[in-house]
């Protein structure tokens, strides 16, 4: 049986109930990309709503990092993986948590007790050693000497303030060396495969920490270091989550993978990513902003290393990957069944546009080298071609190098450090996740697109749809799906009736139901798969009715002024709204 359905099936035993998978892009997250961690979608859940399906929770759920993307290409690097999790929301704790992991790793997964080892904290100034996690391994046969206490590494906490506690991480060897009597956390041959998050204190603005009335539990089990563990093999693409995907790349290449490793692993990983963010109920298209950034430069990274393996670029051979993707994973996640064509065909375009580029770099090439006069190709240049036509420095040496020209590595080297910099600083803001988006401002223009896509149907078209939203402190962004550039009047028309709406000061409500029923009566929903058998439906006035996660204000009158921004195009067939509001007019 697969691993996530061992998971699943382990903890519904134990009185959870499963939730689907939320889509990749998350529907009301303003700091980040992309959904990072299995918690991330529940993060309303974990800071007080009620969760329609109780108290007890798991998933797998579909994950996207691309912070250490020059990471990929060694042994356990992924850019899109699975995180299996389970969740107390307010229910059990320390004991019944610590004893059901124990439990399915040694009687479900059967893994020998002698190949784990845990972490507690320590504790510090502020909060005591965790006494009972501590106490609760050894009563299940795990040797003190491999209990190790930590400060920093068992510690959580999502931003500077808010819920936070310790936890505890479990290790498994990874070595056929002979296991260690004592457990070191230093020792890379332990690897971490599960980690337990005890939610029971609070960070205050003014530093101090008080005990959490209703506490949490968070678990997080990546599936794709679990199941080589399993297989017994240190390279996570010699598990089966890859095999059959190297195996048709090195079948396509004629390469067989000893030979050419980290370009394989690359092509598996991107075009698996890329494969579920093209399938993402969110419809995002390759583009030089935001996720759609991200996109290209997988697809684009990953034909340029179908080129090192001397592929044919111009043939099916991302078609062929992507079938294998899509097939492996359809049972899991239905997205995969319905926009498969769309997966498809984003690729292919995608690698069409990336030729011709590279074929402009090509000229490019031959345009710089025929005026250089000293046999050296400087760092400007080497990196020029990277940046503007996505020529992999290796490609610009082995070009020179035909030419007997030598090209600044090192030069290059600084300049790309420093454009990694940016990258990175970029990154940090669109990355940092947690749990601190729950901000007065952006509960107002949580609420604000609601009215705004009511007034979109209203103005423009009743078959209007949001398509994704984004909402940072100062300002939110709204996708629909809309064939045509809005005219002035339409935007004021939108304009003038959401602040209509605002002034009639419309009550904001809220009501559990069947989702069937939901739907039956109106309700509008941006992901319907995501949502489970009992939904919430806010409704604004007679205006709005949606099924939502929230937060949202009570009553119409606290937005203040709306005020369209800008209205351009995102994708095709897909509108873009930016918008603030005002505390006055």
């Amino acid at each position: 049986m697969n691993l996530k359905d061992l998971y699943i099936d382990f903890f519904i035993s134990k009185g959870h109930k499963q939730i689907p998978s939320a889509p990749v892009v998350p529907e009301n997250d303003p700091s980040v990309l992309f959904n990072t961690a299995g918690m991330q979608p529940l993060i309303p859940y974990l800071m007080g709503e009620n969760h329609p399906y109780g108290t007890r929770l798991c998933d797998y759920q579909k994950c996207i990092r691309t912070n250490d993307l020059d990471e990929v290409g060694d042994t356990t690097h992924h850019t899109f993986f699975e995180m299996l999790g389970n969740w107390s929301l307010g229910d059990y704790f320390k004991e019944e948590s610590i004893e059901w992991s124990f439990e399915f790793l040694t009687k479900h997964l059967n893994i020998p007790i002698d190949k784990l080892a845990v972490t507690v904290f320590a504790g510090n100034e502020d909060i005591p050693f965790d006494e009972v996690s501590y106490n609760k391994w050894l009563e299940l046969g795990i040797n003190k000497k491999r209990i190790a206490k930590t400060v920093e590494d068992n510690f959580w906490i999502a931003g500077t303030t808010g819920p936070c506690g310790g936890d505890t991480e479990i290790f498994y060897f990874r070595s056929d060396d002979e296991i260690p009597e004592t457990f070191d956390p230093e020792d890379n041959r332990w690897v971490e495969i599960w980690n337990n998050v005890f939610m029971q204190y609070n960070k205050n603005s003014d530093g101090t920490i008080c005990e959490l009335p209703k506490k949490n539990v968070d678990t997080g089990m990546g599936v794709e270091r679990t199941t080589a563990i399993l297989e017994g093999v240190n390279d996570n693409y010699e598990s089966s989550v890859w095999k059959d995907i190297i195996n048709l790349i090195s079948n396509i290449s004629g390469i067989k993978y000893e030979d050419n490793k980290k370009s394989m692993r690359i092509i598996a990983d991107h075009i698996r990513t890329a494969v579920f963010i093209s399938a993402d109920p969110s419809s995002i298209k390759p583009s030089n902003t935001d996720q759609g950034y991200i996109l290209r430069r997988l697809i684009r990274r990953a034909i340029r290393h179908a080129k090192k393996l001397n592929i044919d670029t111009s043939s099916d051979w991302e078609q062929q990957i992507a079938q294998i993707i899509l097939n492996k994973y359809s049972k899991y996640y239905n997205e995969l069944i319905t926009n498969k064509d769309i997966v498809l065909e984003v690729l292919k375009n995608e690698k069409i546009k990336f030729n011709r580029t590279l074929e402009k770099g090509l000229k490019e090439f031959e345009k710089i080298t025929k005026n250089i006069t000293d046999n050296k190709l400087n760092k400007d240049l080497a990196f020029k071609l990277y940046d503007t036509y996505g020529f992999p420095i290796e490609l610009t040496v082995e070009l020179a190098n035909e030419l007997n020209i030598q090209v600044d590595i090192e030069g290059f080297k600084e300049k790309f450090k420093a454009h990694q910099e940016l990258s990175r600083i970029g990154a940090e803001q669109k990355f940092k996740g947690g749990l601190a988006g729950n901000s007065e401002i952006e509960t107002k223009y949580h609420t604000a697109t609601h009215l705004l896509n009511a007034a979109l149907k209203v103005v423009v078209n009743k078959d209007v749809h949001q398509k994704g939203s984004n909402i940072t402190p100062d300002r939110m962004r709204f996708d629909f799906s809309c064939d045509h550039k809005l005219t002035d009047e339409e935007k004021s028309k939108v304009e003038n009736l959401v602040n209509t709406w605002i002034k009639a000061e419309l009550p904001v409500t809220k009501e559990q139901m069947k989702k069937e029923d939901a739907i039956k009566s109106g309700a509008e929903c941006m992901f319907i798969e995501k949502y489970p058998d009992i939904v919430t439906v806010y409704r604004i006035g007679d205006v709005s009715k949606e099924l939502c996660g929230g937060p949202h204000v009570s009553n119409t009158k606290e937005l203040g002024y709306f005020q369209i921004k800008k209205e351009e195009a995102s994708s095709a067939g897909v509108r873009r709204i930016k918008a603030i509001l005002n505390s006055d007019n």
